[in-house]
């Protein structure tokens, strides 16, 4: 079951991108050589220590693992929650989006009769990008987190626990 709602999440993320993408054109608009610069190019990307201050640590928490370095300059932290994981992945999109995370949810589960459930996100933070997959069963919930400073060309959070 985990890989298919990962294969969905990866399929709906895929979708997200060329969606994204094909909204982009040339304006035509001509115009003298000079231009301003504009506050992307200017902004310094997020260094690591900025994206963990980023990104919120779960309410019941009771283990925390990283942050790890990860490809193209991101982190990865791990969470170990005490609480349903519907709740839990639930409280930690509003968490997100109290922190300034322009949240996105790209798949949800409630798991049934099993206490079972999660979610996956994706989200920005001005030009930093975040996935945040999270789930798990009873009263016990993982949170995987991965953040990267610019979004990346294969925004890949991989579980770690």
């Amino acid at each position: 079951m985990g890989n298919a709602i990962r294969a969905v999440a990866a399929t709906a993320a895929v979708i997200g991108l060329v969606a994204g993408c094909g909204g982009k054109a040339d304006s035509g608009a001509k115009g003298s050589s000079s231009s301003a610069p504009t506050g992307t190019s200017a902004a310094a990307p997020a260094s690591p220590a900025q994206l963990q201050a980023l990104v919120p640590t779960p309410g019941g928490t009771a283990q925390t693992w990283g942050p790890d370095p990860i490809g193209d300059n991101g982190i990865h932290l791990s969470f170990k929650v005490t609480g349903a994981p519907t709740e839990v992945v639930t409280a930690y999109k509003a968490a997100l989006e109290g922190k300034g995370w322009a949240v996105t949810t790209i798949v949800s589960s409630d798991g049934g009769p099993g206490g079972g459930g999660g979610a996956t996100y994706t989200g920005t933070h001005g030009d930093s990008y975040g996935v945040f997959d999270g789930g798990g069963m009873g009263t016990e919930t993982y949170l995987n987190v991965c953040a990267w400073p610019t979004k990346p060309a294969q925004p890949n959070c991989s579980r770690k626990r």
